[in-house]
This record gives C-alpha cells, sequence and structure tokens, in this order.
C-alpha cells in the first residue's frame, strides 16, 4: 500500500471509529432523531439565514431531500420558516425552542467527545496542525475542481 491509499484508509478508518465510538451516546441522547437532521439543526443555529440551497450546498444533497428533510423538521416543532420583508420569494429557516434544545444536547455531546480525545490533540504541534489544515484544503479544493469538472451543480439537483 502506498502512502497515499495509507492516508486514505486512514482517513476512512479514523472517520468510522469516530462514528462507531460516538454513536450509541448520540442515539441514546438524541433518540428519535437521524443524524441528517440534528446536523441540519446544527447547520440552522450556526449560518444566519439558512435556505434550502445553502443546506442542499452544504451537505452535498439535492434541494429535493433537503426540502423534505425541513419539512420534517417543522412538523417535529424543530424548526421554522421564515421570510424577509424585502424578500417574499426566499424562505429561511430557524431554530424553535425545542429545536434549540436539540441543538444544545449535540453541542455538549461534541464537547465530550472533544475531551476525550483532548489528550491527543494536545500532542500535535502547531506545524502539524498546519501541515494537515493544509493538506485537508488542497485536497477539498482538488475534490471541489472535480465535481465543477464533471458538471455536478449541487443547486440545480
Amino acid at each position: 500500500m502506498n502512502k497515499e491509499e495509507q492516508v486514505l484508509m486512514g482517513f476512512r478508518d479514523l472517520y468510522n471509529k469516530l462514528v462507531w465510538l460516538n454513536k450509541d451516546k448520540m442515539e441514546d441522547s438524541l433518540k428519535g432523531y437521524k443524524s441528517s437532521e440534528v446536523h441540519c439543526i446544527e447547520y440552522i443555529e450556526k449560518n444566519i439565514d439558512s435556505n434550502v440551497t445553502k443546506l442542499a450546498e452544504s451537505f452535498y444533497m439535492t434541494r429535493g431531500a433537503i426540502s423534505k428533510m425541513t419539512k420534517k423538521l417543522m412538523e417535529k416543532g424543530l424548526v421554522e420558516s421564515y421570510q424577509k420583508p424585502d424578500n417574499k420569494k426566499e424562505i429561511y429557516f430557524r431554530l424553535t425552542e425545542q429545536g434549540k434544545v436539540i441543538y444544545k444536547i449535540h453541542e455538549e455531546l461534541h464537547k465530550e467527545f472533544q475531551e476525550r480525545d483532548k489528550a491527543v490533540f494536545e500532542q500535535v504541534t502547531e506545524v502539524q496542525f498546519d501541515s494537515v489544515l493544509r493538506f485537508v484544503d488542497t485536497y477539498s479544493r482538488h475534490l471541489d475542481a472535480e465535481i465543477k469538472k464533471h458538471g455536478i451543480d449541487m443547486k440545480s439537483e
């Protein structure tokens, strides 16, 4: 296995371990909510004037799939839609009080997981962090270019 394969396998392995390790606690604390719903709630809370297009781009999902998800979140009383007085065409989303409770539970879990893993990150130097972040950014930009080259437009799907 060459280094490129080792890096990709390492990222995949790390991701799978994190998901597996965090899964039970997440599911117990956020019973009745799918991971995609919780991450949609997180995005809406952290991004002002979230709309279907922004959510679709962020999650690499179609606008139709996001519309279905936000409709479910509205039915569950977690999200509400609104419009701006100067733009009656565009629909935006914000969390309800109940949605903010789910958001806070999710954030607390992430803090707990960060605390659990803190010992590893404390050993990483700034130079190492910068190197990894540079690589992730470079690879991400490459994948963005490939997506564009293949004519995949997340906005139109």
